[in-house]
């Protein structure tokens, strides 16, 4: 368990940087355990720089695309026995922002200093401020049946009696919300799949009319698939049997078949015809 701390005996924009720089310092490691391997693989005619770095990234999510990007903003040397350590830290802090792109969670926010997510938005970008104890809290009274409120939504209701003291700590929440414009939980949840790592929603149905699955479940799934996927993709998401035996999909809101081809977008109700249906 996490020991709590007085406000203000940490300071969040401190605890960032740290956080950055391990995972530099980590990424860094591994590109230096494995350029030995690259200075042997220069010696061949048929070395390509960018193709060995890929190499050793593609195990952290790194794509030789990636890695070209990124060393186009780098003056460096395509020979390796010319990099230093220096060079291999600043391939992996890129590499870092470009692939693992970072939203920070400001939790308690209602109970620290209002400067440290000032500070915070002014040094780290993607701050979300957040109350997870209040989204818990919400979230148990929705089960007990006294507040009507959905992840995200910028307020809540009270709906049943409640006590004085429930009626107090809902009341500070209430204050929380309103300032931030809800408990700031599905806010970054939404920041780092849909706008940080560029993925949307689909829902795949075997009932284009009905929006059903076999068992006449209306949207029984959800899958969040990464921007450009077409509906063989979506039919893999699923299963890889469905994938393999795609035939064609519909497009339930239109109900009209759509291209393999096709871009999803945010929202879409897929028929998936398969011969594993």
């Amino acid at each position: 368990e996490g020991e709590p701390l007085e406000v203000g005996a940490c300071d969040p924009v401190r605890d960032v940087e740290f956080v950055e720089t391990e995972m530099d310092l980590w990424l860094a490691a591994i590109v230096g355990d494995n350029w030995e391997t690259v200075e042997r693989q220069s010696r061949s005619p048929e070395f390509d720089f960018e193709d060995a770095l890929a190499d050793v990234l593609t195990g952290v999510g790194a794509t030789q695309h990636d890695v070209m990007a990124v060393l186009r903003e780098m003056d460096y040397s395509t020979d390796p026995m010319a990099w230093t350590d220096a060079d291999r830290e600043e391939l992996a802090r890129l590499v870092r922002r470009r692939t693992k792109p970072i939203v920070v969670v400001a939790n308690k926010a209602d109970v620290a200093p209002a400067e440290n997510v000032e500070r915070l938005e002014s040094t780290a970008g993607n701050v979300v401020p957040c109350t997870a104890e209040g989204e818990l809290a919400l979230r148990q009274a929705v089960e007990a049946g006294a507040v009507e409120y959905d992840p995200g939504d910028e307020g809540f209701e009270i709906t049943a009696d409640v006590s004085e003291s429930q009626a107090e700590g809902l009341g500070r929440i209430r204050g929380v919300v309103e300032a931030f414009g809800g408990t700031g939980v599905q806010t970054a949840l939404d920041e780092a799949v849909y706008d940080l790592l560029d993925h949307f929603t689909a829902y795949p149905v075997q009932n284009a009319t009905n929006w059903t699955d076999g068992q006449d479940n209306v949207l029984p799934d959800a899958f969040l698939l990464p921007a450009g996927s077409t509906p063989r993709d979506l039919a893999y998401a699923v299963h890889s049997d469905i994938g393999e035996g795609y035939l064609h999909a519909v497009d339930a809101r239109e109900s009209r078949r759509i291209a393999e081809d096709h871009e999803l977008e945010e929202g879409d109700v897929v028929e998936i015809v398969s011969t594993a249906n």
